[in-house]
């Protein structure tokens, strides 16, 4: 029986005794997250989780070039599937959800219905995470695609106005303790974001203030994160599955996350 084959149903496999500690490489905005999920990790077994957060293909790279990691937990599938076809991993399984939302500081009016209006006035600094390095990025484009198709030439115009401020090799260094996309308003970098829902829950916690909004129906996108086991140790085996499970899952909704009990 190939053990590797029941990762998507909840079972892992793993051997010999547990290690001391376990590598977490996870998504910028899993951060929050899964410092409370480790730190219940930790108080309960005993195994310390070396964290380390960034953009999720930025990090899918370094895997690839052979730097030591037990467990990747992605904000979206692609890049953990990548690391079963680079051989990394057996498997990838879905264990949480988000949302893309849209935020502006309180003087743009931002709303819902006049969201897209604003995402193209010039006036606006419009900024967005990486493509193809953070998988922010990658669904914000896909939400200008959607604007493409309700209004000829609106999603070409988004593309091309896009301040593409965080998630890639190249982006600004923020300073520890702080979240990318407040700190980008906070330094008045960017008037409106398009991020991750969970994106304006954070900055709420860093003192930012800022308007949230659904996005519309026709633009609506939302996001399945990834779960990657690397480590064949008993311990990477527990992180995940505490991870899956009950506890796991409500810390991960009271950072705003979709989870099945609050979807």
């Amino acid at each position: 029986m190939n053990c590797s084959t029941y990762l998507a149903a909840g079972l892992l496999c793993f051997s010999g005794m547990a290690q001391a500690d376990v590598t977490l490489f996870a998504a910028g905005s899993l951060r929050g997250a899964m410092t409370e999920i480790s730190t219940a990790f930790t108080d309960q077994t005993g195994i310390v989780v070396k964290g380390e957060y960034g953009p999720s293909g930025l990090l899918r790279a370094r895997i690839e070039k052979g730097e030591q990691v037990d467990l990747f937990t992605s904000a979206d599938m692609n890049h953990p599937r990548k690391l079963v076809e680079s051989g990394k991993t057996p498997n990838v399984v879905r264990f949480v959800g988000n949302r893309l939302c849209a935020m502006a500081k309180p003087e743009v009016g931002l709303t819902s219905g006049n969201l897209l209006d604003k995402a193209l006035s010039p006036e606006i600094k419009l900024g967005t995470s990486t493509p193809i390095a953070d998988p922010s990025g990658d669904y914000t484009w896909k939400v200008f695609d959607k604007a493409e198709a309700l209004s000829a030439g609106a999603g070409k115009a988004l593309k091309a106005k896009a301040l593409q401020l965080v998630g890639g090799p190249q982006s600004e260094a923020i300073p520890a303790g702080r979240s990318a996309v407040p700190y980008m308003f906070a330094t008045g970098k960017a008037d409106m974001f398009l991020a991750y829902c969970t994106t304006g829950q954070a900055a709420s916690k860093e003192g930012v203030k800022l308007d949230v909004v659904n996005l519309p129906p026709a633009l609506a996108q939302s996001a399945d994160y990834g779960m990657a086991v690397i480590g064949k140790d008993a311990a990477t085996a527990q992180l995940a599955l505490f991870i899956l499970s009950e506890q796991g899952q409500v810390i991960l909704a009271k950072w705003g996350f979709e989870t099945p009990g609050n979807r």
